[in-house]
């Protein structure tokens, strides 16, 4: 096994000089540093066991030292630092800091200023504090487009250091010929620069690469992705924990290298474990005259940390799995390393003589002990499967564990998949726990190993499902044919009926013979019905329904019931100014014409008559194809005005 370490791997000058700052001062006096000092877990983690506490706000610090993280910040926070009197240590990157110069001068000088770089990093944020948070920032092509600069003022552009110098070099150019007087600082670091070089030129010589850093290191990131170009196996890990060595042999050329953040302890402790590892397996491949004391101890199976082993479960005592490894101590899956669902029970899932694969996250853990995890081989290969879903656009299916801010947790595979809320469905969710526990499929719509970032999606899967049964369901659809369904929403004007993945519209004319003045009154959210087909209009989707059974249709009778010269009672049911409509039955309507209603003028029908006013008309004419019928009031009073007059 080849090993080759990157000359540039590991702390840059400005992240060195902060870290020691901040080392120089524990034990003094209250510590503190203003945001993380440098995006490593690790390093945060010592400094917080010894006593340095990580602030994002001056509020309520009235006392002892603030160490201002490499990264930078604004000009505010130099001001409230003085106007508190708070003694404080500038742990910016020198780099950095030329950069805030630059922008403060041309921002005094009434210059636009353009930042190239994530508009969330904390050293851009500290930037465009020099600006009054007034810059311009662009990070892809895409963002130059959308750049809208006063011309007549000249521009200057200053890029964030870690930031990659091709991609640099290529949104300049595009810049360019939007703003032609652009003056342009390439502010990338020296030392990120070379870095990236190395990594480029290392990732091409050998047959794996080993990148070092936090995954939440933009530099580390950018390394990755360099070397993920160049090397197909790629690996990128934060800590040694991380490493498996099974995916390495003995005959490999192996890169190393690791980002500005990333500690001179990690690097060695990942170099010392792979080597250990070659020496172990070169050892096994030649064979050895070893004594019967090495025979006794190589009975025993060698464990390094990172190693993926098979063991037998022992026991389950609350709820930790105890492994027998064959090595002189037991190996301990702790609850949180057994599975990616936190609410999977071990004791429901193994049991004693189980043979389970898992990961060695430590040989010992200061008290013996092996500590285990069968999440991460989880991970591993769930990993695997994701991605292999994510190239060939796959559908996979996952376990919601958990509704957070903007949407949902799930677990495919062993990997947490977020699902953002608008991809949850096609239609807006309003309480997204309903989804709790659920199995459901969606699509990796997402996916980046150097941020660990996965995204599923379910709207394109669900309207294509919807799609499809639109297809079948329009295709079974005839006029005159009963269908059943259940009402969805209901409106002023009618009532969706939701036919199976495709809503029909019951029009509020076509839901009884009879007049309604409000959908609600006939029907309710929830309600089966059985409706007839009306009309099928496939290209734009919609389906008319009606609840009018022709075998009750009332005309059906009507010519015997409201022969010309019967005359019957009625219900006024509306005013026109030409007269009143009488409701003789439900679905049967006539219409008493104005001249109609009295012997005497009538100047508007309100005047005579009130809505639903019971009243007696004489059928003047029936007319069976329009669906008309004459009424006259006049005609019924007129008899009993003669009989009055005669006595």
């Amino acid at each position: 096994m080849e090993i080759t370490v990157a000359k540039s791997a590991g702390f840059c000058f400005g992240v060195n000089r902060a870290i020691e700052s901040c080392y120089n001062e524990i034990g003094k006096e209250k510590l503190y540093t203003y945001g993380s000092l440098i995006h490593n877990k690790e390093v945060t983690k010592d400094l917080e066991s010894k006593g340095v506490k990580v602030i994002d706000s001056l509020l309520g610090i009235d006392d002892g030292v603030v160490v201002i993280r490499s990264h930078g910040v604004g000009k505010y926070l130099y001001d409230e630092l003085e106007s508190k009197g708070l003694r404080y240590i500038d742990g910016t990157c020198p780099f950095v800091k030329k950069i805030h110069n630059i922008v403060r001068e041309n921002f005094d000088n009434n210059r636009n200023i353009i930042i190239v770089g994530n508009p969330v990093h904390p050293e851009v944020v500290g930037i465009n504090g020099w600006c009054e948070n007034s810059a311009t920032i662009v990070e892809s092509l895409e963002d130059v487009k959308n750049i809208n600069i006063y011309n007549d003022r000249e521009t200057v552009l200053v890029v964030q250091t870690t930031f990659r110098v091709t991609k640099f070099d290529d949104i300049v150019s595009v810049i360019k010929e939007k703003i032609p007087n652009l003056i342009s600082y390439n502010t990338i670091c020296s030392a990120t620069d070379e870095r990236q070089s190395e990594a480029i030129e290392l990732s091409k010589k050998v047959d794996k690469m080993i990148v070092i850093g936090d995954k939440s290191s933009s530099n580390t990131q950018k390394l990755y992705e360099i070397c993920k170009k160049n090397c197909r196996n790629t690996y990128y890990i934060e800590t040694i924990c991380d490493l498996v060595l099974n995916n390495f042999n003995t005959n490999d050329k192996i890169g190393v290298t690791a980002g500005a953040s990333t500690p001179s302890a990690i690097i060695k402790e990942v170099i010392r474990t792979m080597s250990e590892f070659e020496t172990r397996n070169a050892n096994i491949e030649e064979g050895e005259n070893i004594s019967f004391q090495e025979l006794l101890d190589q009975s025993l199976v060698s464990l390094h940390t990172g190693d993926i082993v098979k063991g037998t479960v022992i026991q389950v005592v609350n709820e930790e799995v105890f492994v027998n490894l064959g090595y002189k101590s037991d190996g301990i899956i702790s609850r949180g390393e057994f599975s990616s669902d936190a609410n999977v029970v071990p004791s429901q899932v193994v049991k004693p003589g189980d043979e389970i694969e898992v990961f060695v996250v430590r040989v010992n853990d200061g008290d013996g002990n092996v500590l285990l995890s069968k999440k991460r081989i989880e991970a591993q290969k769930g990993l695997e499967e994701v991605e292999k879903a994510f190239n060939e656009k796959a559908v996979v299916t996952g376990k919601v564990t958990s509704v957070v801010k903007g949407g949902l947790i799930a677990i495919v595979n062993g990997v947490r998949v977020f699902i953002p809320s608008s991809q949850v469905s096609n239609k807006f969710v309003d309480d997204l726990s309903v989804f709790k526990d659920k199995e459901l499929s969606f699509n990796i719509i997402e996916l980046d190993r150097a941020k660990n970032r996965i995204i599923g999606g379910r709207k394109a899967l669900i309207e294509k499902e919807e799609n499809e049964k639109k297809a079948v369901l329009f295709d079974s659809l005839e006029v005159g044919k009963k269908v059943t369904g259940t009402v969805s929403r209901l409106t002023d004007f009618g009532a969706f009926v939701d036919l199976g993945g495709v809503d029909g519209l019951i029009h509020i004319s076509e839901m009884s013979w009879g007049r309604i003045s409000n959908p609600k009154d006939v029907l309710k959210e929830g309600q089966t019905v059985e409706a007839i087909v009306l009309d099928v209009d496939k290209e734009k989707g919609k389906i008319s329904l009606s609840l009018k059974d022709a075998d009750n249709n009332p005309w059906k009778v009507a010519s015997e019931k409201y022969a010309v010269g019967t005359v019957v009672e009625g219900k006024v049911v509306r005013m026109v100014p030409f007269g009143a409509f009488v409701e003789l039955e439900p679905g049967v309507d006539g219409l008493v014409h104005i001249s109609q209603i009295a012997e005497k003028h009538v100047a508007k029908p309100e005047d005579e008559l009130k809505i639903g006013e019971v009243i007696k008309v004489k059928v003047l004419e029936f007319n069976e194809e329009q669906k008309k019928i004459s009424l006259s009031k006049k005609a019924v009073d007129a008899p009993a005005t003669e009989e009055a007059t005669a006595e």
